[in-house]
């Protein structure tokens, strides 16, 4: 009972100070209604939408909020946040609702719907967004970005919450297009640029993060803040890759550059891992050299014997005429590898795309027999997880558990990951693809809140299964996420010193190994732009200050 009339008092302090009125509607149940003179869009707490975000697409984790806003424009976060300090709860931004670990959740607290359907208000309340501008910059790119040269590069400013999918359709009417790519689209802006945003054109152009000119952000203290690498600098390197610990992006800014009209898609098989890896890091050393001579994107994946060279990722075969490992020459009833590899083009190219590829190809040493190429329209490559996604949707396979564990990994220990668990701990079967791929790090800025292995070249390793309840002992979700758990141990223990991407701790001692030396800024910034600690408090980094157990130092 005690604990009822506390939630009570804190659901209806919480009301009451952002300007809702309350109608006693029978006993213990108040009907909670907006002025709409606070807020320009919505504060519910409908059952529906509570329940809605209190999952997301991990499965993994459920928590519960009070309600969710569903923001009309930026003063309504800025209100929302100012209130949550003086009162005390959290509040986290959701977009898409992709993460997996329960980073966008906010138990008893306020969540934020960036991305959500009755959130599309925000179009007409902010103006000219989208808005598509030219900046003048030498600034872009990774760490080693020394030019002195300005180019005069176009952007568009998007909302926080849109969808790169929409991103992508919205400048490509106007023969443009986001550098950088995340494999699927239906993420959004400020999500992937709170953790980084990477895809197979990140050895070429750097992570999404390193293709942003500007944001704004609502502080932790609900402040509206511009800020760029020359204007308010600590705060803009923060937020990016900061996994929403210091503010909710509401603009930014995006880097563009002119649209292809159509992908030549090719995929190549290896037997040896050596040769594969080989063979990805010249790929990503030309990535200084000319657009026709080099290619576009470079991602890999890991195939196992009963697999298929296709999978959910993609739609490269037709699912009429699938293609069997076995059907290759080389197997030897292993581990095979694929690389992924494509070109852009135009009609202005197309005369002479056949010819620099095949120049490409000549200097790889993959299985001759393994050439597998397709052409296509480039939004329809981009948007490639997509087509998978609704396939697998109508066959009810889509909404199911995920333990994915993604890891970035050193180059110089990669073969040694390769023996241990590719071909160890994973056994013969996998329930989703296992994507590996190299990049530079000079991509990266390392002014970011990002963390990456300290080496010249790193690799992602996505093991992206999923749990299906369908009787086989490696589909089933407590023995995929005890083999994460092997992952690790085996990383650990064998000095394989791998960063984790989109990373899912529990405690602040796992944290503060993940960020290791730079653990002080990371806390220096949270301290200076959240110091009572009330954001994204589902990522586990900080107790809110307001929180009866004490809180995290």
């Amino acid at each position: 009972m005690a604990t009822k009339l506390l939630l009570t008092f804190v659901v209806c302090r919480l009301i009451s100070t952002v300007g809702l009125a309350i109608d006693n509607y029978g006993a213990g149940h108040p009907v909670r209604r907006i002025d709409q003179g606070v807020f320009n869009g919505e504060l519910s707490y409908d059952t529906s939408d509570i329940e809605k975000v209190s999952v997301d697409f991990g499965l993994l984790n459920e928590a519960k909020p009070l309600g969710v806003l569903h923001p009309g424009s930026t003063n309504d976060i800025a209100s929302l946040l100012k209130t949550a300090n003086i009162n005390g709860f959290s509040v986290s931004a959701r977009g898409h609702g992709h993460s997996i670990n329960g980073q966008a959740h906010a138990t008893n607290g306020v969540v934020i719907e960036m991305s959500g359907s009755k959130g599309n208000q925000f179009r007409s309340n902010l103006g000219s967004l989208p808005a598509l501008g030219y900046e003048n910059t030498f600034l872009l790119g990774g760490r080693n970005s020394k030019s002195n040269d300005s180019k005069r590069i176009p952007y568009v400013d998007v909302w926080g919450g849109e969808l790169w999918i929409d991103v992508l359709k919205w400048t490509l009417g106007f023969g443009l297009s986001p550098k950088s790519w995340t494999d699927y689209l239906y993420l959004s802006v400020g999500g992937t640029l709170s953790n980084a945003g990477i895809s197979g054109q990140a050895f070429n152009h750097g992570p999404q993060i390193s293709n942003v000119f500007e944001l704004d952000v609502v502080t932790g203290k609900g402040e509206l803040v511009t800020c760029s690498k020359k204007k308010n600098s600590e705060l803009f390197n923060g937020v990016l890759g900061g996994l929403g610990q210091f503010g909710i992006i509401t603009r930014a800014r995006i880097a563009l550059e002119p649209a292809p009209q159509r992908v030549r898609w090719i995929r190549v098989l290896y037997s040896n891992f050596s040769t594969f890896t080989n063979d990805q890091e010249y790929l990503i050393s030309l990535h200084g050299k000319p657009s026709s001579e080099k290619f576009d994107y470079v991602e890999g994946f890991v195939i196992v014997d009963e697999g298929l060279i296709n999978n959910w990722r993609s739609s490269f075969f037709s699912p009429k005429n699938p293609v069997k490992i076995s059907s290759i020459n080389g197997s030897d009833g292993g581990v095979l590898y694929c690389l992924e590899i494509t070109r852009n083009y135009d009609d202005s190219t197309a005369n002479s795309i056949d010819q620099e590829i095949e120049a490409l190809l000549e200097k790889l040493d993959f299985i001759p027999s393994s050439v597998f190429t397709t052409d296509l329209p480039y939004v329809d490559f981009l948007d490639r997880v997509h087509k998978a996604e609704l396939k697998l949707r109508s066959k009810g396979l889509w909404e199911v558990p995920h333990p994915w564990l993604n890891l970035l990994v050193p180059k110089s220990r990669i073969a040694d990951f390769d023996k241990g668990v590719f071909k160890g701990i994973l056994g013969n079967k996998t329930s989703g693809p296992i994507l590996i791929y190299p990049m530079n790090k000079n991509k990266w800025d390392d002014q970011s809140s990002v963390v990456t292995p300290n080496e010249d070249i790193f690799y992602l390793v996505g093991l992206l299964r999923s749990a299906l309840d369908s009787g086989e002992e490696t589909q089933k979700l407590d023995y995929l996420k005890d083999q994460n758990r092997q992952i690790l141990k085996f990383c650990d223990e064998s000095g394989i010193r791998v960063k984790r991407y989109l990373p899912g701790y529990k405690t602040q001692d796992e944290w503060k190994a993940h960020f290791g030396d730079r653990w002080g800024q990371f806390l220096k910034r949270k301290n200076e732009f959240d110091p009572m600690r009330i954001l994204a408090t589902g990522q586990h980094i900080f107790k809110p200050s307001f929180d009866s157990v004490s809180s995290f130092r």
